[in-house]
């Protein structure tokens, strides 16, 4: 009997996320971009037509919740910026426009629109930081470097070159040791 490997694992993942995906387009009425990326345990109440949208290199975390059905069965359409990130548990509401460039936090309940660049966390969901730099899928610019302080070597398969005095850092003072 032959084990399964990882690898194995991971095709077959991509292929049920690929499934899911084109449910989700042809019967859910969620327009999503070929680079975004939706949980498997993500859940999506939808109305008639393209009720949500979401924008290119997003993420769309693990049990989080997208409804654009109102109680009176009235659709209010989500739209999701390009390069967000969505934690974790977290619910979006009816009617809400989340921009580019935010993260929201785990757990959080996003009952009003969201400006660009912003993190917002919360129950209800507010805006704590403003003017916030990520990259791909809501990672903030400074993360390589963070990485860089805590281990010495930033992981592999990133796709862009790492120089350590030239990285973006953070605004703020971090409460980590880092590497002197």
């Amino acid at each position: 009997m032959a084990l399964i490997s990882f690898r194995d694992l991971r095709k077959f993942r991509l292929f049920v996320l690929g499934l899911r995906r084109c449910y989700l387009a042809r019967f859910r009425g969620l327009v999503m971009d070929p680079t975004a990326t939706i949980s498997l345990s993500s859940r999506v109440v939808t109305g008639p037509g393209p009720s949500i949208v979401v924008g290119e290199k997003t993420l769309i975390a693990f049990k989080t919740l997208l409804v654009a059905r109102r109680p009176d069965g009235s659709v209010s359409p989500i739209r999701i910026g390009a390069r967000c990130f969505i934690g974790g548990g977290a619910a979006i509401m009816p009617g809400v426009t989340i921009g580019d460039g935010c993260v929201i936090g785990a757990g959080a309940m996003v009952t009003e629109d969201v400006p660009a660049r912003c993190v917002a966390a919360g129950v209800p969901a507010r805006v704590i930081e403003r003017e916030i730099n990520v990259v791909d899928y809501g990672r903030f610019d400074y993360a390589d470097w963070i990485e860089y302080q805590l281990t010495g070597k930033v992981g592999p398969g990133k796709g862009r070159p790492f120089d350590p005095e030239t990285a973006p850092r953070p605004k703020k003072p971090l409460n980590i040791p880092l590497r002197r």
